[in-house]
């Protein structure tokens, strides 16, 4: 029997864990999404993820959690369309950079 997922990020609850606290901690956790945004522009290129993100954030604003400020949401929408193998690598990324900052995520 195959589970069915309702969100794209349940398969997996380090990823799971990593999308809730962002939604819970989103204004002290910008500066953690800016650093991954600006790894991530290192490896691919700053132009790639603007004119991806300009093709998926939605119209209006949108109103998921998320939309409201555009670092948050542009981590939220580049980490839903990665292989899970880099949900995965930056979930654990995550976790370990907010512990080592001080920050309990348990």
């Amino acid at each position: 029997m195959t589970q069915e997922f309702k969100r794209w990020y349940d398969h997996d609850p380090m990823l799971l864990k990593v999308i809730n606290i962002l939604k819970d901690y989103q204004v002290e956790l910008r500066e953690q999404a800016e650093i991954f945004l600006s790894n991530l522009e290192k490896k691919v290129s700053k132009e790639a993820i603007d004119k991806y993100y300009h093709m998926v954030k939605p119209i209006n604003g949108g109103s998921r959690w998320y939309d409201k400020d555009p670092v948050i949401s542009k981590t939220v929408e580049l980490l839903r369309v990665v292989p899970q193998e880099v949900q995965q690598k930056v979930a654990q990324d995550f976790i370990k950079t907010l512990k080592e900052n001080g920050i309990n995520v348990d």
